[in-house]
């Protein structure tokens, strides 16, 4: 009990809890507390609605009991634990979706989202945070970012670490030939992210004419509207019957995932990074196709000091993908924008 306490001056809070499909209510909940002494609580500055918070949103059925949401998230420290070293009071901080400790095997290898200590947040489109692991999971700015900052490193938080990685893990390279399967924001900003490693053409997968705008702002050279087998082949006609060298799987879907490995070159590579829904794999296909897959949740803390640096140097504007911002007690109306497809990312601010 000796590391049990409550944050000062707060004893509840509102926050967005799912309680079923497309239900998101914004309701009391109690304050986060210190419940270890690695935990940080931080005041959020910003948070958002992820493409993959509508799995749930579409799915869920009648739940047993409301389930807290958001794992995207920016702000400053309020507390931190009697263990925590590095963060401190005061200090405006961005994390991973996932906690890290930085230091066990997986973290060392370069894969902090399979931390041996990893926890999930579900828990952050709320008005503060606790953070467990702080020092491994946190990583502090030198100075206060101007409010105009904040939707860009709102991004590191996931879709753009998440959209590099994908194309890390596609293994693009300078000349590459690369399609991005998904127009929502992380195959947007794996577009952006494809281009700043060399890529010498990208194509998106894409029929919505604003997501085909900020395509081609970060760097797209073409759009393929097509669906299916007529888009499979016309990729193929598009890359001298071969295939794209990197295939960006930002989806999901068995429908996208099946696409990418078709329109994957012989030794060619999928990163896949949409969480799967539905995804089946034939192993003869996949045995014959001689492509390399690699791919899962997103590494965000190996990136984000680098990407930190580039969003505050103004070398990229990540934050272009939200096209809707709202209030934190509107969240419910981002997600159902965002349902819709009336909006890319929803921006929440508290």
């Amino acid at each position: 009990m000796g590391c049990f306490r409550f944050v000062k001056n707060r004893h509840t809070m509102k926050a967005a809890f799912l309680y079923g499909q497309g239900d998101i209510r914004f309701e009391e909940r109690p304050d986060p507390q210190i419940l270890k002494p690695t935990d940080a609580i931080i005041k959020i500055s910003a948070t958002c609605v992820c493409g993959s918070d509508l799995w749930p949103y579409r799915d869920a059925k009648q739940l047993d009991q409301p389930k807290t949401m958001g794992h995207e998230y920016c702000g400053v420290v309020e507390e931190v634990g009697s263990a925590v070293k590095n963060i401190r009071k005061g200090q405006f901080v961005i994390g991973s979706f996932a906690t890290s400790d930085n230091t066990c095997p997986n973290c060392q290898h370069g894969y902090q989202s399979s931390c041996v200590q990893r926890e999930f947040f579900s828990e952050a489109q709320a008005p503060y945070l606790r953070v467990p692991l702080a020092d491994g999971t946190l990583v502090p700015l030198l100075d206060m970012p101007s409010k105009d900052m904040l939707p860009g490193l709102l991004t590191l938080s996931d879709v753009m670490g998440t959209g590099w990685y994908a194309a890390e893990a596609a293994n693009v390279r300078p000349g590459s030939t690369v399609v991005v399967v998904g127009d929502g924001a992380v195959g947007l900003l794996g577009v952006l992210s494809a281009k700043l490693m060399g890529a010498e053409r990208i194509i998106i997968m894409s029929r919505n004419e604003k997501r085909q705008k900020i395509a081609l702002e970060f760097g797209a050279t073409d759009i393929v509207t097509e669906r299916g087998e007529s888009s499979i082949g016309l990729i193929k006609e598009m890359t001298g019957g071969i295939g794209a060298d990197s295939v960006l799987e930002c989806v999901g879907s068995g429908e996208s995932m099946q696409q990418a490995v078709n329109i994957t070159r012989p030794g060619g590579y999928t990163g896949f990074v949409g969480v799967p829904h539905g995804v089946q794999f034939d192993g003869q296909q996949l045995f014959f196709s001689h492509i390399h897959l690699h791919g899962g949740p997103a590494p965000v803390r190996r990136y984000l000091p680098d990407l930190i640096q580039r969003t505050l140097k103004g070398e990229i504007n990540p934050g272009k993908v939200f096209d809707l911002t709202l209030p934190l007690e509107q969240v419910a109306e981002g997600y159902k924008a965002m349902d819709e497809r009336k909006a890319i990312k929803a921006l929440l601010m508290p």
